[in-house]
């Protein structure tokens, strides 16, 4: 299967822009190795050093697959394509040596806990920052470096525990334990922040002589990628943004030959699928119940009407009427998807032949290097044992920025959820973004926290909205007018980067694409985020975050065993905010070498086919297909909730611990915390695989055990012997956890017209800064309008006429009542 990547970029191709940079992968499993596959990718080379048993991912199968002794899992193929490895025993002193020669050639070490020789000392992350003061150290790690928690155990099934992230936006069924997003999302979505937090502090160290520490939390990423904004929302409102699950209609549906994929995100939509179901006295329905509990309340018509018929014709029907939809994807589906096909968005492994996903951005020019085989054990250690040292001459010693995009000027055209992520990362580290909306459009994250449109700027009160646009200016233009268009491409040519996030054609029909940016400004950046690409037969079809994670297989991994897939409901979103930052970062190094722009092209969808690739590369691999297994998982066993004593904050009887058991060692811990009861001294169960076997007949002595005590005290006894274990939070909890208020991961933020509340921040802290991350609140609807406009040379009387015109406006044109979709 061929990649269709570089034919698209061909006419181009261009100097990696990573080029140069040598990264030492000191890190064990899926977000170390994710984060420098994305750094390998865009060109630098990676050195993976290991100790002589090997990363243990090279030994992985999510399936259970044998990889045969000398070979590689599939999986490592993938992720250690293009990279070296060493082989360095920590038991022989002369292999330590070889270590810190890697370092001092090296310009970045990526590094997590868990292997022999991140456990010596001399390895250790802060020791290395010591020890190699140049370098820009990244490590990664479930709670952060430091704080109460941070030699905690933990995976990332109980990460997702303490996120909320189990909890989510309501997913799942009422009468069901909550269910867990499948596939190690969390280590993936960690893997891409790591990436990216790593280009930026080695964009601010060049140079100066410094190097830096990067501290990454892999729970504060699990917040940001599975929880929508649930602090912030709770102290703006004083209301929780949800209390219950309940199921998505019609969501993931039977339809008379298979599953199908509707979505259902905006009254429109609702009102749209009334009328394609033959309903339309429906949409007149009592309007005080959400989108959401109207499609319930049809829950049964609904389903039937879809039951008799092909899912195309119900894609098709839904796509005529805009509603977004999609196929339901896996493993075994997905490389033949014909917009899939159509794209290139798979190719073949150089070495293994398995199918792999290509990169989950694209450029022009081309500036990512092509798929490359993954190295033998130890296959390159002799040639960096004898290779010459780096010599790297006097640097200046000079203080980074703690704000490092601090002389980068951003055109945000995005919205909603993707898109603003992706420009917050840069205001909240010194960039200065405006953000673009029109009065009588304004961003939809407005219009979705169910403010009374009773209350004075009920539009300027969204939680949701401040959350993705701290630090932000804020401008209104009507760029559907001429004059709208003009004023936009002017202040486009002020600007470094242009990021976008609508469908193709909304751009390319009123002149705004990257040929036209790059006549005026021959260095811009633009950064397009399309769901599902600049081409290809689902081009112009809506995406929102359910139905990319539906069409990429995140989905598919998601729900219990008994019962259809559950949409995840959020990481399609972030997951491809963090994705377009790699590219855009990527980007602006490119132009830093070159003096020259480029275009990114980040589709939601690549993003997420890149982080579910484990489906797709098990079963061209090995033939299995990966399936959801309610909170079960391939990384432990035993793995699952178990409901609590006790009763939640709203009375019910729903409490829940999370409880995973990844190695023997931590079996021996819990069968101890335990009494060390019959039952669990069998020696059937001294293994994975014996425990895998028995996992019904734990999970029914471990429900007995938890039931007759209350969550604190399970966290507290589990904890103390060392086994993962945690609470299932309420989202909207998440700053009360000690671990998240030790790291100042949330700041209050002051708002001229909203309540003061907590802002989520970034899951990294920098050893250079800044100490605070968000600077101003998120802008007023239209707020900088004279101020941006005066200095593109706009007088008083332009402008006003531009208003009374309605080509810029300061609140909306016509006072909506807020869409109430919860």
């Amino acid at each position: 299967m061929a990649s269709r990547n570089s034919a698209h970029n061909a006419e181009n191709p261009a100097e990696p822009p990573l080029r140069g940079c040598v990264v030492a992968d000191l890190s064990t499993g899926i977000a170390g190795a994710y984060c420098t596959k994305l750094l390998r990718d865009g060109g630098a080379e990676i050195v993976k050093i290991e100790p002589p048993e090997g990363d243990p991912l090279r030994r992985w199968s999510a399936s259970g697959a044998a990889v045969e002794t000398g070979c590689d899992g599939a999986l490592f193929s993938f992720l250690a394509g293009g990279k070296a490895s060493v082989v360095a025993d920590p038991d022989v002193p002369a292999d330590l040596d070889l270590v810190d020669a890697v370092l001092e050639s090296a310009d970045v070490v990526v590094w997590s806990p868990g292997s022999r020789l991140t456990e010596h000392p001399r390895f250790a992350a802060t020791a290395l920052r010591r020890a190699h003061r140049h370098l820009v150290v990244t490590a990664v790690t479930p709670f952060g470096l430091d704080g109460p928690w941070s030699d905690r155990a933990a995976t990332e099934f109980t990460l997702q525990a303490w996120s909320g992230g189990i909890v989510g936006l309501g997913r799942g069924a009422p009468e069901q334990a909550p269910v867990h997003v499948g596939g190690r999302i969390g280590e993936w979505f960690a893997g891409a922040y790591a990436s990216a937090a790593t280009m930026t502090s080695r964009l601010r160290t060049l140079g100066s002589g410094a190097g830096e520490l990067v501290d990454l939390s892999i729970l504060e990423a699990q917040i940001l990628g599975l929880t929508y904004y649930p602090v912030s929302f709770h102290e703006a409102l004083g209301r929780p943004f949800r209390t219950e699950r309940r199921l998505t209609v019609p969501g993931v549906a039977a339809a008379a030959d298979g599953l199908v994929a509707l979505g259902c995100g905006t009254a429109q939509q609702w009102f749209d699928l009334c009328a394609m179901v033959g309903h339309p006295e429906w949409i007149e329905q009592d309007t005080d119940l959400s989108i959401t509990e109207r499609a319930l309340a049809n829950a049964p018509e609904i389903y039937a009407w879809l039951a008799d018929r092909p899912s195309e014709v119900i894609r098709d029907l839904a796509s005529a009427f805009r509603i977004p939809n999609g196929p339901v994807v896996h493993g075994a589906n997905a490389a033949e998807m014909d917009h899939h096909v159509a794209r290139g968005s798979f190719t073949t492994n150089p070495r293994d032949g398995f199918t792999q996903p290509v990169a989950p951005y694209r450029t022009r020019p081309a500036l990512l290097r092509e798929p490359r085989r993954a190295p033998r054990l130890g296959e390159h250690t002799e040639q960096y044992r004898s290779a010459s040292p780096r010599h790297r001459g006097p640097l200046p010693r000079v203080q980074p920025d703690p704000l490092p995009f601090r002389e980068l000027r951003v055109l945000d055209l995005t919205t909603y959820w993707a898109g603003p992520s992706c420009t917050h990362f840069l205001a909240m580290l010194g960039a200065e973004v405006i953000h673009v909306e029109s009065a009588g459009r304004p961003d939809g994250t407005r219009l979705i926290a169910g403010v009374p449109a009773s209350e004075e700027q009920w539009w300027e009160k969204s939680p949701i909205f401040s959350g993705l646009n701290t630090g932000k200016k804020g401008i209104t233009v009507d760029f559907r007018t001429e004059r709208g268009r003009d004023l936009l491409l002017r202040l486009a040519a002020t600007c470094d980067v242009v990021v976008e996030n609508y469908t193709p054609r909304v751009l390319e029909q009123v002149g705004l694409d990257y040929s036209a940016l790059r006549k005026l400004r021959p260095d811009t950046i633009m950064v397009r985020m399309p769901g599902f690409g600049l081409d290809g037969p689902w081009r112009d079809n809506p995406a929102f975050a359910y139905i990319i994670e539906d069409t990429s297989g995140l989905t598919w991994l998601t729900g219990h065993p008994d019962r259809n897939p559950l949409e995840p409901y959020a990481i399609g979103d972030p997951n491809a905010g963090v994705h377009a930052l790699n590219g855009l970062l990527l980007a602006l190094e490119h132009r830093r070498r070159s003096g020259r722009g480029a275009l990114v092209e980040a589709a939601m969808v690549d993003a997420a086919l890149n982080v579910a690739a484990e489906q797709v590369i098990e079963y061209s691999a090995y033939g299995a297909l990966l399936e959801r297994d309610g909170n079960r998982g391939p990384e432990a066993a035993p793995q699952n909730l178990y409901r609590a004593a006790g009763v939640d904050e709203f009375g019910r009887p729903d409490c829940w611990v999370a409880i995973a058991v990844a190695t023997d060692a931590q079996w021996r811990q819990l069968r101890e915390a335990l009494g060390n009861p019959f039952w669990a001294l069998v020696p059937e169960l001294c293994s994975a695989a014996g425990r895998r076997e028995q996992h019904d007949a734990i999970d029914e002595r471990l429900a007995e055990w938890c039931a007759a005590r209350d969550s604190d005290e399970i966290v507290r006894i589990l904890w103390d012997a060392g086994v993962p274990v945690a609470k299932v939070m309420q989202p909207h909890r998440q700053a009360e956890l000690p671990q998240l208020r030790f790291r100042g991961f949330f700041e209050p933020v002051d708002h001229p017209v909203a309540r003061t509340a907590g802002h989520s921040t970034v899951p990294a802290r920098f050893s250079g800064g800044p100490d605070r991350f968000h600077r101003s609140p998120a802008p007023l609807l239209g707020q900088h309008n004279d101020e941006i406009l005066t200095a593109l040379g706009f007088s008083e009387a332009e402008i006003r006429a531009l208003e009374a015109d309605g080509i810029i406006g300061g609140f909306p044109e016509v006072v909506r009542t807020p869409v109430k979709s919860e």
